[in-house]
C-alpha cells in the first residue's frame, strides 16, 4: 500500500532508520577505537557517507514531525564526522544546517525559504515549541555555535545563544558589566538530557565544554593581537582550567607564558612555558619562548642551555607537518587555529637554532664555541632540503650571506685567519654577478612621505645589499691579512672594500646628511670608516705615513673625534714631525666627552 504524499513516514520505517543510524554510530565508534592511521580515517569517512546517504533518503519525504528528531540527529551525526575547518568544511556544514532549519520549519507550517541562517535560527527559536524537538534543537545550536567559531564569527555564536537563553527563559538576566558574554552564556546554557533511543557520535554537553573552552581560547587570542595583554591573560587562563587535550593545554600555557612575556612578567612567562612543557613535552615552541625569555632576563647560560636542549630534541624529533588526517570528534584544534595562533606556535628548525646558539655565543664572548656553532649551521646547508633554512618571515635566521660573515668575524676572533678569508671568499664570489656597475640611489625616495615604487625599490635595496655584502667580505680579508702580517695584501682588500663603495651615488637634496639614508647606505659608512682606518694602520706599518694622514683624515671626515681614529691620527702627524698638529688633536680629543656606544 503506497503512502500519500504529505504523509508522515510508517512506524516501521522510523524503527529501520534508528537502527542504521544506531549501527552506523557503533560502527564509528569502532573504527575510532581501531587507533589512528589511514585505515581508521577511511572507516570514518564511509561511516559519514553513510549518515549521508540514509539522511537523503530521510528527505525524500516531506518533513513530519515524528521523523524530526531522528532526521536532526542523523544530520548532526554527519556533520561530526569532520573532514577539517576549511572553507569547503565551513560552508558543507552551513548548507547542511540550513537544510535541517528550513525542515523544522516545514515540518511546523512555516516557510523560510527567504531567510538568512541567522534569521532562521530566530524564527525557529521563537515558533517552534514542541517537546521533542527541545533535545536535537539543542544539538544543533551547539553545531551551529561549534562551525560558527571554526570561522572566528563569535558575535553570531554569542547572538545565537542570546537567542536560545532569551526562548528558554525571557526573564533571564543579563550578564554583568565587565562580564564576558559568550562565556556567560555558554556557562548558562542547559543541554536537555540526551534520549538513549537517539544515540550520537559526541554529546552535545561535550560540545558545550569545547565551545567554551575554544570560546575563551579564541577571544583571549584576539586581545592578544589586539594588545589588551590584562583581558587576554584572564580569558586564556579561562581556557586552561577547561578540559581539553595535552596538546590543546600546552598550546593554551604557550601563550599564556607569551602573554605575560609582553606585560613585563617575566618570571611568570617562565612558569606558564614550563607548565606547559610538563604537560607536554612535544611543544617544542614553548622551549623556543623559554631561551627568549632568558635572553630578555639576560640570563645568557640558562638561554645557551635551553637552545641546546631545543637542538637536541628537534635532532630526535625533526619537525613535520601537521597530520592531514581528518580528526574523528570535533575537537578545540578544530575551532582554534588563527594566524597569532600559528606564529607562536611556529615550529623551529635546527638551522635556526644551532644559528641562535652561534649568535648568542659570540655576542657573549664565547669565541670557541661560536666558531663551532656556525661551523655547524654551514654544514647543516650542505645536507639537502631537509636542512634548508625555512622561508618563512618568522624565521630569527638572517640572510645566507650575512650569516657566513658573521661565521667569518667568528674564525677571526678564533685566530684562524686564513679560514675567515676562505669564508668571505665565498660571499664575494656569490654576490659579484649581482652587483651592477654603478647603483644610482635618490636620497629623496626614502624620506618619510615619500613613495617609490615597489618594484624598483626592492631591486635597489637587494643590489644594495649585495653591495654591502661584498664590501664587508672584504673589509674582513683585509684586517684577516693584516693579523697575517700580509701588509700589502691587506692593503689591497682594504683598497677593493673602498673601490665597490664607489659604486653608489647618492643623488637628491641634502644628501651630506645621512639620518635619511638608506639603512644599507648607513652601513656602507661604517663599512668606509673601517676600511680607511684598517688601510691607514697598514700604511703606517709600512711607513707610507703620507698614505695613512690622508685615511686617518678621511675617516674623522665620515665619524669626526671617532676614538678608533684619533690616536692614528696623531701618530701619523707625529711620524711626519707635525707634533704640534698631533698635540692639538691630542688635547682637543683627550677634553672631548665620552662618546655613546653606537655612536
Amino acid at each position: 500500500m503506497k503512502r500519500r504524499r504529505g504523509s508522515p513516514p510508517e512506524l516501521g520505517c522510523l524503527q529501520a532508520w534508528a537502527a542504521e543510524n544506531r549501527a552506523l554510530v557503533e560502527r564509528w565508534k569502532a573504527a575510532r577505537c581501531s587507533g589512528p592511521g589511514g585505515a581508521a580515517a577511511r572507516k570514518v569517512r564511509q561511516q559519514r557517507g553513510g549518515f549521508g546517504e540514509l539522511l537523503l533518503r530521510m528527505r525524500e519525504l516531506p518533513a513530519a514531525l515524528p521523523a524530526l528528531p531522528l532526521e536532526l540527529t542523523v544530520l548532526y551525526n554527519s556533520l561530526l564526522c569532520p573532514t577539517g575547518a576549511s572553507e569547503s568544511a565551513i560552508k558543507e556544514a552551513a548548507e547542511g544546517i540550513h537544510q535541517g532549519l528550513l525542515r523544522v520549519l516545514e515540518a511546523s507550517g512555516g516557510c523560510g525559504q527567504d531567510l538568512s541562517t541567522e534569521e532562521l535560527w530566530q524564527k525557529v527559536l521563537k515558533e517552534v515549541t514542541a517537546e521533542e524537538l527541545q533535545a536535537p534543537l539543542h544539538r544543533m545550536v551547539a553545531l551551529q555555535a561549534v562551525w560558527w567559531l571554526a570561522a572566528s564569527r563569535l558575535g553570531s555564536t554569542a547572538g545565537l545563544l542570546r537567542l536560545l537563553s532569551n526562548a528558554e527563559d525571557p526573564g533571564r538576566t543579563r550578564c554583568s558589566e565587565g562580564e564576558n558574554e559568550l562565556l556567560s552564556l555558554l556557562k548558562a546554557w542547559r543541554v536537555p538530557v540526551e534520549a538513549a533511543s537517539l544515540p550520537l557520535v559526541q554529546s552535545t554537553e561535550d560540545l558545550k565544554e569545547i565551545l567554551c573552552i575554544a570560546a575563551a581560547f579564541l577571544q583571549g587570542l584576539q586581545e592578544l593581537e589586539a594588545g589588551n595583554l590584562p583581558n587576554a591573560f584572564s580569558l586564556l587562563q579561562e581556557a586552561a582550567g577547561g578540559f581539553c587535550s595535552k596538546r590543546v593545554l600546552a598550546q593554551i600555557y604557550t601563550c599564556l607564558g607569551c602573554c605575560a612575556q609582553r606585560m613585563g612578567k617575566l618570571q611568570t612567562a617562565l612558569q606558564h612555558l614550563k607548565r606547559a612543557l610538563q604537560v607536554d613535552f612535544q611543544c617544542l615552541p614553548a622551549l623556543s619562548h623559554v631561551a627568549a625569555v632568558y635572553h630578555q632576563l639576560g640570563e645568557t647560560e640558562a638561554e645557551l642551555h635551553t637552545l641546546a636542549l631545543l637542538y637536541e630534541a628537534l635532532e630526535k624529533n625533526p619537525p613535520v607537518a601537521a597530520s592531514s588526517s581528518p580528526p574523528f570528534l570535533i575537537r578545540t584544534e578544530l575551532l582554534v587555529h588563527t594566524p597569532l595562533l600559528a606564529s607562536l606556535l611556529r615550529p623551529c628548525h635546527p638551522s635556526e637554532v644551532k644559528y641562535l646558539l652561534a649568535r648568542r655565543s659570540l655576542q657573549d664572548g664565547r669565541v670557541a664555541d661560536a666558531v663551532e656553532h656556525y661551523l655547524d649551521f654551514l654544514a647543516l646547508l650542505q645536507e639537502g632540503p631537509q636542512q634548508q633554512v625555512p622561508l618563512d618571515g618568522g624565521s630569527p635566521l638572517p640572510r645566507i650571506p650575512e650569516v657566513f660573515l658573521e661565521a667569518a668575524s667568528a674564525l677571526e676572533q678564533a685566530g684562524r685567519h686564513q679560514d675567515a678569508i676562505t669564508l668571505c671568499e665565498e660571499v664575494i664570489s656569490r654576490t659579484t654577478d649581482l652587483i651592477p656597475r654603478m647603483l644610482p640611489v635618490e636620497e629623496r625616495l626614502q624620506q618619510p612621505g615619500c613613495p617609490s615604487p615597489g618594484t624598483e625599490l626592492s631591486q635597489q635595496k637587494e643590489s644594495l645589499c649585495c653591495l654591502a655584502w661584498r664590501a664587508a667580505g672584504y673589509l674582513h680579508q683585509g684586517w684577516a691579512w693584516a693579523k697575517l702580517g700580509e701588509n700589502k695584501e691587506a692593503i689591497t682588500q682594504f683598497s677593493r672594500c673602498l673601490g665597490d663603495l664607489l659604486r653608489v651615488q647618492i643623488y637628491g637634496p641634502g644628501v651630506e646628511l645621512t639620518e635619511n639614508l638608506l639603512p644599507e647606505v648607513e652601513v656602507f659608512q661604517k663599512i668606509r670608516l673601517l676600511s680607511l682606518i684598517g688601510r691607514g694602520t697598514q700604511f703606517l706599518e709600512l711607513g707610507r705615513h703620507k698614505e695613512a694622514l690622508l685615511d686617518f683624515q678621511h675617516s674623522l671626515q665620515i665619524s669626526p673625534g671617532d676614538p678608533r681614529a684619533v690616536p692614528y691620527l696623531v701618530e701619523a702627524l707625529w711620524k711626519l714631525d707635525r707634533r704640534p698638529e698631533a698635540a692639538a688633536q691630542w688635547q682637543k680629543f683627550s677634553s672631548s666627552p665620552p662618546r655613546e656606544e653606537g655612536q
